[in-house]
């Protein structure tokens, strides 16, 4: 099909009936199919072809997952067009509801690539209070994925931002904050964990996407975010709680041992459990010793160090744990 080094690509939508859709998925299996006939350098210009002229939704998703195989920066451009809604500028409101799922796979296509180029249109669907939240969800993710530090502030702004209507657009530029590990992220993300305590409905899931970007931050030996993190164990949501023990572990702060060994007595199972095992991979066994032999730990962490020593300690532990289940059973 070549000729000079040049495909005559229309004549290759015609042979193959590119854009003849009035079945979807046979036009999908036809694309699909071109996989038999051409080499990869060829494919990526009759995707890049495709993607430039194609209108329907889910026919360009099925492409740019096909072109994502090869990450060829001639696509990036067209990808960020997509995005950008370039070559769809004249649909009806109503029509350009239907790109949403489009563009959302398009910021992740975007990430892929690792380029710096994608940042600005990044941030302006970001920044774009009349965009699609989904949208803007995904190009969060993409920006921390990216990692480009140009991108902080215009996400801090989002995190910071009360007025914002979606706070899960606020949990992900969080998670992109924890992804980009800048420092600048760190009050902002602090004070949201200082302002929000106590209150579990909508912020419930915000909280634990900050507490997440805080641990990946890794600065729990600094005095004030291991004060948040204290704070948030005490948070009516279970899931923060151990979100916060998680953070705890991977931090050098003193104090965090003996800190998360309170939760041990947390009222809920699974902090207690999660609190063990953040003991266990700080300091070893011996924290699986103290739960069996001391009377003062409940039987569900009983029962959750036994489990433990099974999985991984070895085999003269094991007796030992055979024996005690023993005894637990009767």
């Amino acid at each position: 099909m070549a000729e000079d080094n040049k495909l005559n690509l229309e004549a290759i939508a015609e042979k193959y009936s590119l854009f003849d859709a009035t079945n979807t998925q046979n036009l999908i299996s036809r694309i699909t199919g071109l996989d038999n006939d051409f080499c990869s350098d060829d494919l990526i210009k009759i995707y890049n072809y495709l993607l430039t002229n194609l209108k329907s939704p889910d026919v360009l998703m099925h492409v740019i997952a096909l072109a994502d195989r090869f990450r060829n920066y001639s696509t990036l451009s067209i990808l960020v067009d997509i995005l950008l809604l370039k070559n769809a500028e004249n649909l009806a409101p109503e029509d350009k509801e239907n790109y949403i799922n489009l563009r959302v796979m398009c910021a992740k296509a975007i990430a892929n690539y690792r380029d710096t180029s994608a940042v600005t249109p990044l941030l302006y669907c970001l920044n774009n209070k009349d965009e699609n939240y989904k949208v803007r969800f995904a190009c969060a993710d993409a920006l921390g994925r990216i990692g480009d530090k140009y991108a902080v502030a215009p996400l801090i702004d989002v995190v910071k931002d009360e007025e914002e209507k979606s706070v899960y657009l606020r949990e992900s530029a969080a998670s992109a904050l924890g992804m980009l590990g800048d420092m600048r992220a760190v009050d902002p993300l602090v004070s949201i964990l200082e302002t929000k305590q106590g209150i579990i409905d909508k912020f419930t899931f915000l909280k634990e996407r900050v507490i997440e970007a805080l641990g990946k931050l890794r600065l729990g030996a600094d005095e004030r975010v291991f004060n948040a993190l204290k704070m948030s164990l005490m948070d009516e949501s279970p899931q923060i709680r151990i979100n916060a023990i998680e953070a705890m572990m991977d931090s050098e702060h003193p104090e965090a041992y003996e800190t998360i060994k309170s939760c041990l007595f947390d009222d809920d199972d699974e902090v207690k459990k999660n609190a063990l095992v953040a003991l266990y991979n700080l300091h070893g066994r011996s924290v699986l010793d103290e739960v069996i032999r001391e009377p003062l730990y409940s039987d569900i962490l009983k029962v959750e160090a036994v489990s433990m020593i099974d999985e991984y300690e070895t085999d003269e532990d094991e007796e030992f744990a055979r024996k005690f289940r023993e005894e637990l059973d009767g």
